[in-house]
């Protein structure tokens, strides 16, 4: 039977406080609440707006009262004026996720926000939220810029069809993108004013010119005035968008080149003998009708940054190694291990444990961009004749789709990361190399329960 301390009249151990300089800050949308420790006992709290002025007036009260680290508390977007005037002047930041402190004892108000996120800080128990280097951040703020330009663009794209169906244009009937090549030289035409069917049926071009009759009937329609307007007005956005993609895609390669490392020897080495890392300079796959793409060569860009080409992955192309790379930068020692890397991203199962039951194993729900990249590369593999696309077809019908895209992102996640931590290339095996060590590792399973249960698992012979 143990003791109870407070019948034998010893205190339990407390807390020490391994840092006294230190301060926490409560972020809103017009004032930031700073409290700070004066002496062992005692919190003294101020309040400042977000106005610039103000801010470089808490640096300076911070830095009179010998504040070295500081954390706040992660809200929206507001955060980030003062979380970067801060880093500037030379304090050590922390951006700590409200979530991990939200049990704030007695009436929840904005000064006893501050004052407990500092001595939670002051304690050491606060964990700082992953954010890159200054170059990474850039690179981040740009592709998901391009990111949100394509999505106004879908939007623009939804509008012109809108306004095609008003006028009784069935084009999307008929032609599988009306963004592609022979779609906007419809569009164009009609723009321009020519509404005769055959004459517009003419501008189709590859395998659309088999279906001209059948484009000329969907082109028989109403044009009144006002939908040729909405018409118009959607296709100028459009333009306008992947104008603006262009803009976005020349700040993305300035960084690049920043960013861009000379390589050792060895690695150049390396480079020279394995063909698949090797990456020979070629022109943009971007065209008037297709402008996904980037305008440059992102491959040899980011290879030339990560000293790996992620490309060889299966479905990771120079787009989705461009948002991994824009997110999670090029230092994993940020993480512990490839475990942390992958709980960060929230690819890995759950760990609900209770009673000594398991309550739940699933992962946790995140809106982490590089997690949602993984996915989607994932989600292609289905068909792909790959030892990832043979991983994926096994999980997906034991556990469903859901979970092998998990499953599957998962270990895409463990990949990269080991790519990007010892620059090791990728070398894919084969579906077939996975069918037979699936086979080995079933066969090997099925012998260690037949002998602990008394027999022997022999081959049948032909």
């Amino acid at each position: 039977m143990k003791k109870n301390s407070r019948l034998s009249g010893k205190k339990p151990a407390q807390l020490s406080k391994l840092d006294r300089s230190c301060a926490g800050i409560d972020v809103g949308a017009t004032q930031l609440f700073v409290c700070i420790a004066k002496d062992s006992s005692h919190q003294e709290v101020r309040t400042f707006t977000t106005l610039t002025p103000d801010i470089k007036c808490m640096i300076q009260w911070l830095k009179k009262n010998n504040v070295k680290s500081i954390a706040m508390e992660s809200t929206g977007v507001y955060w980030i004026p003062p979380f970067e005037f801060l880093e500037e002047a030379g304090f050590e930041v922390l951006l700590v996720n409200a979530y991990f402190f939200k049990a704030v004892p007695g009436r929840k108000t904005d000064v006893q926000d501050c004052q407990w996120i500092q001595q939670l800080h002051s304690y050491g128990l606060l964990r700082g939220s992953f954010r890159p280097s200054n170059s990474i951040v850039e690179l981040r703020a740009y592709v998901r810029q391009r990111s949100r330009l394509f999505a106004s663009a879908g939007v623009q794209v939804q509008l012109m069809q809108k306004s095609l169906i008003q006028m009784n244009l069935q084009l999307h009937t008929v032609i599988s993108d009306i963004t592609g090549l022979t779609g906007q030289n419809i569009i164009k035409a009609i723009l321009e004013g020519q509404q005769n069917p055959k004459a517009l049926a003419e501008l189709c071009v590859g395998r659309c010119r088999k279906n001209k009759k059948l484009v000329a009937k969907a082109l028989e329609g109403n044009y009144r005035e006002e939908h040729v307007f909405s018409l118009k007005q959607a296709y100028d956005a459009y333009d306008f968008f992947h104008r603006q993609v262009e803009q976005c895609e020349t700040a993305i390669q300035a960084v690049l080149v920043k960013l861009q490392r000379k390589k050792s020897r060895e690695a150049q080495e390396q480079t020279a003998t394995n063909p698949k890392t090797t990456q020979v300079s070629r022109k943009s796959k971007k065209k008037s009708y297709n402008r996904s793409p980037y305008s440059f060569d992102a491959d040899s860009s980011i290879q030339k940054v990560l000293n790996v080409d992620l490309t060889t992955i299966p479905g990771i192309d120079s787009n989705t190694a461009m948002k991994i790379l824009s997110e999670i930068g090029t230092d994993m020692s940020r993480w512990r291990n490839v475990k942390a890397f992958t709980s960060w991203l929230g690819l890995c199962p759950g760990n609900k444990i209770s009673g000594g039951k398991i309550l739940s194993s699933r992962s946790k729900p995140s809106s982490n961009r590089a997690a949602q990249a993984l996915r989607m590369a994932a989600f292609s593999l289905y068909r792909s004749q790959s030892y990832l696309g043979a991983f994926f077809r096994r999980i997906r019908s034991r556990l469903g789709a859901p979970k092998a895209i998990t499953a599957l992102a998962h270990k895409l996640a463990k990949i990269v990361y080991r790519m990007i931590q010892t620059g090791e290339s990728y070398k894919e095996v084969g579906e077939n190399h996975y069918e037979e060590s699936h086979r080995k590792r079933v066969v090997a399973n099925l012998k260690k329960r037949a002998s602990e249960m008394g027999f022997e698992l022999m081959p049948v012979t032909a």
